[in-house]
């Protein structure tokens, strides 16, 4: 081959190069180019599912295009984690997911649908510790009186929570544990159905983040015992964290975050991810989501990666001690 023909190969090869290149880039640096999914792994009505309409509601005119929430429950979060995982890796399929399906379902189910390796990081949305609340005519006022009624009265009391294996469950065995107490778990298929349930009576207490339970526990109908994070709400003042209560180990926190498919590109995640960031910080949706329980609380794409590596670790210890078992 001639100098000239040598030259002229490499320059082309150069051009393509740069062509894919530059393609690549611009394709990143348009999206979104059409409305973008935010599949929700619970029925409508729970924290996960607020969380994901707050946000879609608010990202949309960031993005410059739609967020559309669309609610896959059903199977401990398999079914949305399976259906975003199965989706084209472009950014328009993404998942709100919810800590208690991320770390604690994967130690409960033997025919796993998903790995954590389906999926990347993208930003943390919102944090919220679970509370222990109880039915209004439960005669107990404080954790402490609900830990003597309960030692009282050996498997009196039971406790409603969103599934076998669901946080809810899990925070239930574990204050049983740290209590020395025994109570009666009474799975239901969503928080929807136990919170039902409690406000008529048929179980005596349950957990789970605040924002379901607020109009209830302003009304009067149920009653709020403990938080069980390592802060007091501001929406709920009255209320000590299990800490000050007397059992600084009964602390669960529920987080809410954005995941998308292992192969999406990096400019599409770094865009998506900045996105969120100016939402999640901004005032109006701090607010919002003080004023229902939870706290604004974003995160880069590394630290909720770290953040569910240690606790996928941390639950499956939890998982293991109280010898629970997925539905």
């Amino acid at each position: 081959m001639t100098t000239t023909r040598k030259q002229f190969t490499l320059l082309a090869v150069a051009a393509l190069a740069a062509s894919l290149g530059g393609s690549a880039w611009a394709q990143g640096g348009t999206y979104p180019a059409k409305p973008v999914t935010l599949v929700v792994p619970t029925a409508a009505g729970g924290t996960t599912d607020l969380s994901a309409r707050m946000l879609a509601q608010a990202l949309g005119p960031v993005l410059g295009q739609s967020v559309i929430a669309d609610n896959k429950g059903g199977g401990n979060g398999s079914i949305a984690a399976s259906a975003v995982k199965r989706a084209e890796p472009d950014g328009y399929t993404l998942l709100m997911q919810y800590s208690g399906y991320h770390v604690i379902s994967p130690h409960l189910t033997k025919q796993k649908q998903w790995e954590q390796s389906d999926f990347q990081p993208v930003a943390n949305v919102i944090s919220a510790p679970q509370i222990i609340v109880v039915r209004n005519d439960l005669p107990v006022k404080t954790l402490a009186e609900l830990i003597a009624y309960a030692k009282a009265n050996p498997g009196k009391l039971n406790y409603a929570s969103s599934g076998n294996g669901s946080l809810q469950h899990v925070t239930g065995a574990m204050l049983e544990q740290q209590g020395g107490v025994k109570m009666v778990h009474v799975p239901y298929k969503g928080t929807g159905p136990a919170l039902q349930d409690l406000l008529g009576g048929q179980v005596d207490l349950t957990f789970g983040t605040a924002p379901p339970f607020m109009p209830h526990i302003a009304a009067g109908k149920l009653r709020v015992l403990a938080v069980t994070g390592k802060e007091r709400l501001p929406s709920l003042p009255d209320a000590p964290t299990t800490a000050e209560a007397g059992y600084p180990k009964v602390d669960a926190t529920s987080w809410f975050a954005v995941f998308a498919p292992a192969a999406v590109p990096k400019p599409v995640i770094d865009k998506l991810a900045a996105d969120i960031r100016t939402v999640v910080q901004s005032p109006a949706f701090k607010q919002k989501a003080q004023e229902q329980g939870a706290t604004a609380d974003y995160q880069t794409p590394q630290q909720l990666g770290d953040k569910a590596k240690v606790e996928l670790a941390n639950w499956a210890t939890v998982v293991k001690t109280s010898k629970i078992e997925a539905e």
